[in-house]
């Protein structure tokens, strides 16, 4: 499904989706919580740091490898979030220049390294064709500070994304012969949320964060990225009382604090993967069919706080079924991208599944939001709501390289 006819992906927000594989188509999660569900009677009750960002360092960086360079880009000017419609979470996009020129160049790595990490809550690259970073320039130039407003993606068409980062995520490297073109004049869109909610009554800090960047020149095999979204459904507990624990109302909610079309998420996902009728619970899945033939090389799962176990399978209850990432204990501290022991063929008419399973017991439990009003939770962008996505990292067949 093109972006154009799945416009859910400026409502799945944060993780824009793109047509690589899919047909279409983040507040720390402890690994351990106590719950009063079944799966979790025996786990530890979280320590009263779980759900609160914390102080990072980047990590050193691997060695070069042959034809490999290195290239730091740091946001122009510093920014201080201010999230819109009284809430805790903004999505604000850079631009940067790698001022690349000549030679065909790849990005074989990158290691995004947050300054203010109080406030980061996570980070996406996206590539900008020369032909389109006029328009982020102007973007830029009309609003005011520095970046501008960037729910969904990069608030330009034709962002390709090409990295992420979260806490606990370092730089993984994949096959040398392996890229994401970088074409001469091409630009980055550094996408970052940021969340003020651990904040409390302190006002946020400025922050300048900025990406050091693995670049290599010659014929690499082009990489993109596929994202496979499931829906939410995640009822309020019975003990859990308050308005916001009717659907409709939740939805609004999303919608008040992020836009009208993030509030169709939703239903968007519901018509997608349940034909239209959404169905209340802990677990959900979503079966997305394969586009075009494919190689992944590597795979991630994200959710939010309330998030138990997330897995991704290939073509489910059929012969040769195959999982791509099974992550029965979810650690949002450990979302780093996971590369397969062997790369895995895909090819038209395949079927990938995304299962993620949610906990809403622990929203009494984690410090960041037990003084929240109870809500059922769906699909948005805020850290008190919730995600359920499968990314995989593949050389489309059609343009496989050397």
């Amino acid at each position: 499904m093109t972006r154009t006819s799945l416009r859910v992906a400026a409502a799945l927000a944060a993780l824009a989706v793109l047509p690589a594989l899919a047909a279409c188509g983040a507040t720390r999660t402890p690994s351990h919580h106590a719950s009063s569900s079944p799966h979790a009677a025996a786990s530890p009750a979280p320590s009263a740091s779980q759900g609160m960002h914390h102080a990072a360092t980047t990590p050193a960086a691997q060695p070069l490898r042959p034809g490999e360079r290195f290239a730091t880009l740091t946001m122009p000017a510093a920014y201080t979030p201010k999230p819109p419609a009284g809430g805790t979470d903004e999505y604000r996009c850079f631009l940067l220049d790698p001022k690349l020129s000549g030679e065909d160049t790849f990005l074989t790595g990158a290691q995004f390294q947050p300054r203010n990490t109080e406030v980061v809550h996570h980070a996406i690259l996206f590539r900008l064709d020369a032909d389109r970073t006029g328009e982020a320039r102007r973007m830029d130039a009309a609003s005011p500070g520095e970046g501008w407003t960037c729910f969904g993606d990069a608030g330009v068409e034709e962002g390709e994304w090409i990295g992420q980062w979260a806490p606990g995520v370092a730089e993984v490297l994949l096959d040398p012969k392996l890229g994401y073109p970088m074409p001469a004049g091409s630009a980055l869109v550094m996408q970052i949320h940021y969340s003020t909610l651990a904040l409390g009554d302190r006002p946020a800090g400025a922050d300048q964060s900025s990406v050091r960047l693995r670049l290599a020149s010659g014929k690499l095999t082009p990489l993109r990225t596929a994202t496979f979204p499931a829906p939410i459904e995640l009822p309020c507990t019975p003990q859990e009382k308050g308005p916001l624990c009717e659907r409709p109302a939740a939805i609004a909610d999303v919608a008040k604090r992020f836009g009208a079309e993030a509030g169709q998420a939703a239903d968007q996902l519901a018509q997608l993967c349940s034909g239209g009728k959404p169905v209340p619970g802990d677990t959900q899945h979503c079966d997305i069919p394969v586009e075009q033939p494919a190689t992944i090389h590597a795979v991630l799962g994200h959710m939010h706080l309330l998030g138990r176990s997330i897995s991704m399978e290939l073509n489910p209850g059929k012969p040769g079924a195959k999982k791509l990432l099974e992550v029965p204990d979810y650690d949002f501290d450990n979302q780093t991208l996971r590369p397969l022991a062997e790369p895995v063929q895909v090819k038209r008419g395949d079927v990938i599944r995304v299962t993620c399973t949610h906990d809403a017991s622990l929203r009494a439990q984690l410090p960041l939001l037990r003084d929240l009003p109870p809500r059922y939770v769906v699909w948005g962008e805020g850290t008190q709501d919730e995600m359920c996505l499968g990314v995989a990292v593949a050389s489309p067949a059609t343009s496989a390289g050397s």
